[in-house]
C-alpha cells in the first residue's frame, strides 16, 4: 500500500538542534544540582519538552528545580539555534523531491520552528503544514500520539496509511500508538552508541541513518506492506 503522508519530526531529524538542546539542559541542571551530561540527554530525554524534563528529573532526583530554567533555558537555545544551528544532510534535496504530500510534526513551537526552518530551503518545502504539538488539536506533546493524529486528521489520511520519521523513542513511541509505521533517524549529532536499538525497540521498522535512503526505504515498506 503506497503511503498517503510522511510525517517528519523536525528536531533531530531535519536540523540538527538536539545536540544543541543537550548541552544548554546539561549546563542548566549541572548547575542546578543535578550532575549529568550531554549525552545522557540525548539518550534519556530526546523527543521531550524542557517542561517535561524538568518534571521528571525533580521526581526522580527530589532536587528542586527552579521554574527560572525554562526562560533561562529558551534564551539560551535561541542564541545556540540562530548562530550554531546546522541542517541534517542531504534532507533539503531529500524533502523537495519526496513524491508524497508531507508536513512536519514537532514538540517545538511555532516559533522556533519557523526561525529554524527559514536558516534553509526547509520551511518553503513543507509550510503550512508545520504543525507544532504545543498548538493544535489537544496540545499534547510526545509521547502522547496526539499531534500525529492531527497531522493524519488534516490530511484526511487514515493513521495506517502514514509514514513517520523519527530519532527519538518517545516520538516512535507516540507515532507508533498513533497506529502508523515509523522509520527511525540515527544521522544526528546526538546519536549514541544502541540509538538504532532503542528506536526499534520503541516500535520503528526500520533505521536509517542518512536521508539519502529514505526514498529507497519507503519504497521498501510499500513493498513490505503489500507482501504482509
Amino acid at each position: 500500500m503506497e503511503p498517503q503522508l510522511i510525517i517528519f519530526d523536525c528536531d533531530g531529524v531535519l536540523v540538527d538542534s538536539e545536540i544543541l538542546a543537550a548541552e544548554v539542559e546539561s549546563r542548566l541542571l549541572t548547575e542546578s544540582g543535578y550532575p549529568i551530561e550531554p549525552e545522557a540527554i540525548a539518550e534519556r530525554f530526546a523527543g521531550l519538552t524542557w517542561t517535561d524534563i524538568l518534571i521528571q528529573v525533580e521526581k526522580e532526583s527530589g532536587v528542586p528545580i527552579s521554574a527560572s530554567l525554562i526562560e533561562e533555558s529558551a534564551r539560551q537555545m535561541d542564541q545556540k539555534l540562530r548562530n550554531e544551528l546546522n541542517v541534517i544532510d542531504d534532507i533539503e534535496q531529500v524533502a523537495a523531491a519526496l513524491k508524497y504530500p508531507k508536513c512536519i510534526a514537532s514538540n517545538s513551537n511555532s516559533a522556533s520552528l519557523k526561525m529554524m526552518l527559514e536558516q534553509s530551503t526547509l520551511y518553503d518545502t513543507f509550510a503550512p503544514n508545520i504543525f507544532s504539538a504545543r498548538e493544535v488539536g489537544t496540545k499534547k506533546a510526545k509521547p502522547a500520539p496526539d499531534v500525529f493524529l492531527y497531522a493524519a486528521k488534516h490530511f484526511n489520511v487514515d493513521p495506517a496509511c502514514c509514514i513517520v520519521i523519527e530519532d527519538s523513542a518517545h516520538g516512535v513511541h507516540a507515532a507508533s500508538t498513533a497506529g502508523m509505521r515509523v522509520i527511525g533517524f540515527t544521522g544526528g549529532a546526538h546519536t549514541y552508541p544502541g540509538h538504532a536499538d532503542k528506536l526499534t525497540d520503541a516500535g520503528a521498522e526500520t533505521v536509517i541513518s542518512r536521508h539519502r535512503d529514505l526514498p529507497a526505504v519507503i519504497q521498501a515498506m510499500t513493498v513490505w506492506s503489500e507482501a504482509v
